[in-house]
């Protein structure tokens, strides 16, 4: 008898442990992660955000740990931060916070370019829809369309909104596209641009006060609230941060937006969202669905981006480097410094990286703007 008893004992043991439970979907989506760990260590692709996704994707294909699952610490934060939508609108915060609008008032017609870039959210919107063998819902669409906009805050927000259950491969697609920005726009801008376009020179900025980039916040803002009130709590963020790093008596509130609170919130964030990576969740035709959507909208972002500027330079005196509208995707300032890089390969006195944040700013505006647009058609 008491050997019946033990033997049932070290039975529990064994079921209890992890081998006993791993299944092959659980040790595939632990090799996801574990690839999208090496990718931020190794390659250096957004290591701040693709090392806290693929380790919270490990901790959630951990068996019988449950990290993830209701009453999981991962799932508290998840709850408290993504579901709810605060995580992205702090990290616009902290953006807002980190970014120069300078240059985009200092040359206002580079907002164009941001604009067009915004293409190719409403272009994959309309592709998820009638594509045929991808079943997705109008709200579904939408989510997966603003991965064009190359801005990880904003798809988790709009997801967050409209499609909770695509999380984990949205928000997966949207940063992974955002870190191989360096690979993914180069062949395209070399595609579609001349040399001698790589090779326009374009004038030195004017010099922006500090008024006027007080009252940019501020008319932003207002201007927004009043043509699209959706769109207020991402831009509202955005400005409030960029309000209290520009006014000059806050430098304690602006540098704890974005350096302490960003950081923190940046943590949260990618373990929340690799949660979401559950094999369960994750590995489906749906899933590669998403992916390929999701590079074709940044692909379709990138060359509506260089035509626009390849388009104003048939009607501007004042020329326009078409290399700066690939830029024009809101992945700050990553898609402005490989606009500088290009051009410095082909003119090593070509300086095109503070020009280029004209467009990219103009990206993040475009994409919240965009999102609002989603939500007030939608939610």
């Amino acid at each position: 008898m008491e050997a019946l008893e033990l033997g049932k004992v070290f039975t529990n043991v064994i079921q209890s442990t992890g081998l006993a439970n791993f299944t092959f979907p659980n040790i595939i989506m632990i090799v996801v992660c574990s690839f999208l760990i090496f990718l931020g260590i190794v390659k250096g692709f957004e290591p701040l955000l693709l090392i806290p996704i693929g380790f919270g994707g490990i901790l959630a294909n951990i068996p019988v740990a449950a990290i993830a699952e209701p009453g999981g610490f991962l799932w508290y934060i998840y709850d408290v931060g993504i579901r709810t939508g605060v995580f992205p609108l702090l990290i616009f915060m902290g953006i807002g916070a980190m970014t120069d609008f300078g240059p985009l008032i200092a040359n206002p017609q580079l907002a164009f370019l941001g604009a067009a870039a915004q293409f190719g959210i409403f272009t994959t919107l309309i592709g998820a829809i009638t594509l045929p063998g991808m079943d997705f819902s109008l709200k579904q669409a939408a989510s997966i369309g603003i991965i064009g906009g190359a801005d990880g805050p904003t798809a988790i927000f709009i997801t967050s909104k409209l499609a909770p259950e695509l999380m984990g491969a949205i928000a997966v697609a949207a940063y992974s596209y955002m870190a191989i920005v360096p690979i993914i726009q180069p062949p395209i801008m070399r595609f579609l641009t001349t040399r001698k376009e790589r090779r326009i020179k374009m004038t030195q900025l004017r010099h922006v006060s500090k008024t006027e980039k007080i009252l940019f916040s501020l008319v932003v803002l207002i201007i927004c609230a009043i043509l699209l009130p959706t769109a207020t709590p991402l831009i509202g963020a955005l400005m409030f941060g960029n309000l209290i790093n520009e006014c000059g008596r806050t430098a304690r509130l602006a540098e704890t937006a974005k350096n302490s609170m960003i950081n923190i919130v940046t943590i949260c964030l990618g373990l929340a969202v690799g949660s979401k990576l559950q094999a369960s969740q994750f590995l489906s035709f749906q899933t590669i669905g998403i992916l390929i959507l999701g590079l074709v909208a940044f692909s379709i972002g990138t060359v509506a981006g260089l035509s626009m500027a390849k388009l104003m330079n048939r009607f501007s005196r004042r020329k326009i480097n078409p290399l700066i509208g690939a830029a024009g995707v809101s992945a700050v300032p990553m898609a402005a410094r490989v606009a500088g890089k290009v051009g410095l390969e082909e003119d090593p006195q070509n300086f095109l990286m503070m020009h280029a944040m004209g467009p990219n700013v103009s990206g993040v505006i475009g994409s919240a703007v965009a999102a609002g647009v989603l939500l007030a058609y939608f939610a």
